[in-house]
C-alpha cells in the first residue's frame, strides 16, 4: 500500500495515473485491501469467475463474457489479414465505410471517426446508430451509394437497428441495379449468428467472426474496432499494441495499489461505496468524445440490482460550489492540460472531492484507455458486489417497442397530459403526479421531485442537429447551477444499448426528461410492415412506457409537428 495511507489522506501515482481521494480514502484503501486479499490479478487472469459471484447462474455468464481480457494479444496474428482485407477494399475504388450498429459494436468507431489521426487516402468512416429518417437521410446525402461499403455490426446478429439499416441500403443498391449489392457489406458478428446466415445468402464481401466470449461493450478491441479502423486508414498495429501494453502492465503487477487499472478501478467502486456514484469526466485537447464509449460501458456494466456509477459526460465544468457531494472526477488529458481547467480540478480537490487524473501521451494513444477502462470497470464491480457482464434490463424497452409495433392502438392515451401550452404537449409517468397551468410550472414541480445526489437525464428522440444540442446543454447547464445536480444528454435511440440499462435496472435516483415530435416524413424498411418513422417513434414511446412501469420519475415533451419551432417555443416557455 502506498506510504501515506492515513484514512483521512489517500494520494498515490501510478505510472500515467493520479489519485487525490482524501474524502474517500477509507473506502478507496479497504477496496484496495480486498483486491490484494483475494488475489485478484492473478484470478481475474485466470478468468476465475467468483471473484464477482459464487451463484451458478452469474458464473456461468461471466465464464461466457470474459475473452476480452486478453483481445490484445489474441488479435495480434489477425492484424495482417485485417490489412490485407482494407488494402484491397480500398483498392477497389470505394471511398466511404459507413458503420451499421448500435452501443459497443459501434461508439469505438464514433471515437475513430472524431478522435483518431487517419490515411486521408484510405475510406472516409460514417457511423449510422439512429434509426430517425433524417439520420438515415443525413448518411445518404454524405456518401456516394456505389463507392460505399457498409459494416453491419451486431454480436447477436439479431439487433433491431443494424439489420433494418441493411435492409435498407441493400435494397437501394439493388434499385441502382448494382449487379452484387452483397460486396458492397461486411458482417462483424459472433459464429453461427442469423447476421452470418444473412451475410452468406446475401453474398456479402467479408464475414469476420468474434470470439462468442465477449460482449458488445467489450468488444472496443475486437474486429469491432479494428475493421473499421483499418478501413479507414488507422494504424492498427499500433493501436493494439498500445493496448497490449496496458493489458501486459496489468497482468504483470499483483499489488492493486501499484496496478493503474486495479487502482482505477478500486477508486471507482470506492467512490461508490462512499455515495460518490456520479463519475465527472473532465477531458482536454479534444478527447470529450471518448466519454461517449465509457459512458455505455460503465452504466451498462454496473447498472443493476438497484446500484450503478453514473457517467457524467459532456456537462460544462463548474465552479466549486456547483456540486454536491457525491462526484468522483476523472480527468483525462494530453499534454501539460488546460490550465482553466486544471485550477478549477485543483479548487474542487481541496473542498474535497476526489480526483483521478490521467495522461494520455497523444489523442493516438487513447487507445490503451479501452483496455484500462474495461478492466476498471470489471473491478469496480467486484468492490460493488455485482455482475458487470450482464444487461438483465435492456431487453425491457424493445419488447414495448415491438409490441407498440404490432399494435394499432394510440399506446400514449395511457398517459396523462400534464400540460398543454402552445405546440408543447407534456406527458408524465404514471407515479408523477404534478398539475400544472402551463409548461414552465409542470417543469418547476418536475425539478422539485429533485432529491439530494439524483441526477436529470435529457433523452431526446429527435433529429440530431448543433441547435438541439445546444439547446439542451444550456438547459443542463441552469439545472446544474440551480440545483447542483448531476446531469446527462443521451441520444434515443443509442441510450437503449448504454445507459438504457442503468435507468431501468440502477437506483431509482434518476428524473427522465424525453423529448419527442410528430413522426417524421415516412421511410420505409424493406421487408418490414413499418417504416423508419414509426420504428423511431416506438422506441420513444417504448422506452417511456418502460421507465414509467418502474416508476421512475419520467416525463415525455411531445414538441409537435416542426421539432425546431417546437424547441424554440419550449425554451421560450422555460425562460419567461
Amino acid at each position: 500500500m502506498p506510504d501515506n495511507t492515513n484514512p483521512s489522506n489517500f494520494s498515490t501515482s501510478v505510472g500515467t495515473i493520479s489519485v487525490n481521494c482524501n474524502a474517500i480514502s477509507p473506502e478507496v484503501i479497504n477496496a484496495l485491501k480486498y483486491l490484494n486479499d483475494v488475489d485478484t490479478v492473478k484470478r481475474l487472469f485466470a478468468e476465475d469467475a467468483t471473484l464477482w459471484s459464487n451463484d451458478p447462474k452469474n458464473t456461468e455468464v461471466i465464464n461466457n463474457r470474459m475473452g476480452w481480457l486478453k483481445l490484445p494479444t489474441y488479435f495480434k496474428p489477425h492484424l495482417n489479414d485485417v490489412k490485407v482485407f482494407a488494402d484491397e477494399v480500398i483498392a477497389s475504388g470505394f471511398k466511404h465505410v459507413v458503420v451499421l450498429g448500435m452501443g459497443g459494436s459501434s461508439l469505438c468507431s464514433v471515437v475513430t471517426q472524431q478522435l483518431l489521426d487517419v490515411d486521408k487516402k484510405s475510406l472516409k468512416l460514417l457511423v449510422l446508430d439512429n434509426t430517425a429518417p433524417e439520420a438515415i437521410k443525413n448518411i445518404e446525402r454524405q456518401i456516394d451509394l456505389e463507392k460505399t461499403i457498409f459494416i453491419v455490426a451486431s454480436k447477436s446478429g439479431t439487433t433491431t437497428e443494424p439489420n433494418c439499416f441493411f435492409q435498407y441500403f441493400f435494397q437501394k443498391l439493388k434499385d441502382k441495379q448494382v449487379a452484387k449489392p452483397g460486396i458492397h457489406f461486411i458482417a462483424i458478428t459472433d459464429p453461427g449468428t442469423p447476421l452470418q446466415e444473412v451475410a452468406q445468402q446475401h453474398q456479402f464481401r467479408m464475414v469476420f467472426t468474434n470470439p462468442p466470449t465477449i460482449g458488445g461493450r467489450y468488444s472496443a478491441l475486437s474486429f469491432f474496432g479494428l475493421v473499421p479502423m483499418a478501413l479507414c486508414g488507422v494504424d492498427v498495429a499500433r493501436f493494439l499494441a498500445t493496448a497490449e501494453a496496458m493489458e501486459h502492465k496489468c497482468q504483470m503487477q499483483p499489488l492493486p495499489e501499484k496496478n493503474e487499472c486495479l487502482l482505477l478501478g478500486a477508486v471507482m467502486g470506492g467512490a461508490f461505496k462512499a455515495g460518490r456514484d456520479k463519475i465527472t469526466f473532465v477531458m482536454d485537447d479534444g478527447l470529450d468524445v471518448f466519454g461517449y464509449w465509457t459512458e455505455q460501458l460503465i452504466a451498462e456494466s454496473t447498472g443493476k440490482d438497484g446500484k450503478g456509477i453514473v457517467p457524467v459526460n459532456g456537462e460544462a465544468l463548474g465552479d466549486v460550489d456547483s456540486y454536491n457531494r457525491d462526484r468522483l472526477f476523472i480527468h483525462i488529458y494530453t499534454g501539460n492540460g488546460d490550465k482553466k481547467t486544471k485550477a478549477k480540478l485543483d479548487a474542487l480537490q481541496k473542498e474535497g472531492h476526489p480526483l483521478v487524473s490521467i495522461q494520455v501521451s497523444s489523442k493516438d494513444d487513447i487507445v490503451g484507455e479501452y483496455y484500462r477502462w474495461e478492466l476498471a470497470t470489471a473491478i469496480a464491480g467486484i468492490i460493488m458486489g455485482i455482475n458487470p457482464f450482464n444487461e438483465p434490463n435492456v431487453a425491457e424497452s424493445k419488447a414495448n417497442t415491438e409490441r407498440i409495433l404490432s399494435s394499432s392502438n394510440d399506446e400514449m392515451q395511457q398517459f396523462k397530459i400534464a400540460a398543454k401550452q402552445g405546440n408543447i404537449s407534456v406527458y408524465t409517468g404514471k407515479d408523477v403526479n404534478i398539475e400544472a397551468t402551463d409548461v414552465k410550472m409542470l417543469m418547476l414541480k418536475f425539478f422539485d421531485l429533485i432529491q439530494p445526489f439524483n441526477y436529470v437525464a435529457w433523452l431526446p428522440y429527435l433529429p440530431e442537429s448543433d441547435a438541439l444540442d445546444n439547446t439542451l446543454q444550456q438547459w443542463r447547464e441552469q439545472v446544474r447551477v440551480q440545483y447542483k445536480t448531476a446531469t446527462t444528454l443521451l441520444h434515443g435511440p443509442r441510450y437503449l444499448h448504454s445507459t438504457g440499462q442503468l435507468h431501468k435496472g440502477g437506483a431509482d435516483n434518476g428524473l427522465y426528461i424525453l423529448l419527442i415530435a410528430d413522426k417524421e416524413e415516412a421511410l420505409p424498411i424493406p421487408g418490414e410492415k413499418y417504416g423508419f418513422d414509426t420504428l423511431h417513434q416506438a422506441q420513444a414511446i417504448g422506452d417511456f412506457m418502460s421507465l414509467s412501469n418502474k416508476g421512475r420519475r419520467v416525463i415525455n415533451i411531445h414538441l409537435g409537428k416542426d421539432v425546431s419551432k417546437g424547441l424554440a417555443e419550449l425554451w421560450q416557455m422555460l425562460n419567461a
